[in-house]
Formats: structure tokens, sequence, C-alpha cells
């Protein structure tokens, strides 16, 4: 049979190499999380795509496509493009929007917090745990379900928790817990 006759499954290779949320879990994000998300969606679908659209469209009237190096690869990023859409919308349509500023003063740890804890070497780390789908390891950000911030939840100032790693379990202290202030920007709207 052609190829040409042949349908893709939108679910092909979905959610390859992000992350997925635990079963029966929430995906908690916070506002300005949901927002950035949400930006990146909209400029998918109203920017990258129509650009990506025009060029295979103008390689595909320059004649055959099996050589054609800008149609295939317009082709592959389109799929890629579209892949993206559906993970973000799916996310976007099930996030739980937390705001970590209620908390604001608190030094109980739930999720948004800014945590400084003391390794037992005397090694002092700052995390803050955020959603999956917005933290980021180089700026120090951990995922709600990530093993340190499960260790850390709901703990406070002052407290010891054991952290279970690969490199075995250790006592961490809990320094010092900060949230954002509340802003007044408004309410977000889905």
């Amino acid at each position: 049979m052609s190829k040409a006759f042949t349908k893709e499954t939108d679910s092909e290779d979905d959610d390859i190499g992000l992350p997925a949320l635990p079963a029966g879990g929430k995906n908690y994000i916070t506002p300005a999380g949901y927002v950035r998300i949400r930006a990146e969606l909209l400029d998918l679908i109203d920017n990258e795509r129509p650009k990506v659209v025009d060029v295979v469209h103008w390689a595909a009237s320059n004649g055959d496509r099996s050589e054609n190096g800008d149609y295939i690869y317009g082709k592959r990023r389109l799929r890629e493009i579209d892949r993206r859409i559906r993970f973000l919308t799916k996310r976007l349509e099930i996030a739980e929007i937390t705001d970590p500023s209620v908390h604001f003063g608190s030094e109980h740890i739930y999720f948004g917090a800014t945590v400084t804890y003391e390794e037992e070497s005397g090694l002092q780390r700052t995390v803050t745990i955020l959603g999956i789908d917005e933290a980021d390891n180089l700026k120090q950000q951990v995922s709600w379900v990530s093993p340190i911030a499960r260790t850390l939840l709901r703990a406070q100032v002052g407290d010891v928790v054991r952290l279970s790693s690969p490199s075995g379990i250790q006592n961490i202290e809990i320094i010092r817990v900060e949230y954002p202030e509340a802003t007044t920007t408004g309410h977000l709207s889905h």
C-alpha cells in the first residue's frame, strides 16, 4: 500500500522524553508555570506552525517531494509541533493551578516552596518544588514527585528528614522555607 494512504496515529511518540504524571496524581502547576506553558502552546499554534506549513506548502509546489529536503524536514517538524501541541493541550486541560503565595510566611513545606536544607556533610542546597511540566533542574527547581520533594513536603523548618538516594539514606535538616508574596496581577483564564 502506498505510504500516502497510511495514517499516522495521534498517539505516535506523544510523550517520549516528557515527564509522566504519577498514576492517579494531579498535574499541579503554579500560576506562572501555567501562563508560561499556555504562552508556548499559543506561540506554537499562532506562529511556529503556520510558518512551517508555509514552508511545506512552498516545498511541495517545487515538484518531487521524495528528495526535497525542505519538504521532508518541514513535514517532520510539523509532526513534532503537532505532537507538542497535543501534549501541552492535554496537560493544560488537567492542570490544577496551585498558588504557593497562599503559604507566604509559613515554615511548613508545601507545593511551591523554596527550601534550603543542609546535608549531613554540611553542604547546603536550595530547591524550589514545582509542577512536573515547569520544574527545571538547572534552576534548582524540582518536581513535586521527585524523591527530594516527597521527602521535604509537609516538613517544617528545624525538622530532620531522611532522604533515600542511590548513594544511601541520609539525614537532611530543613534550614529555611520561603514562598513568593501574593501578586495583584488578577486571575488566570483557561
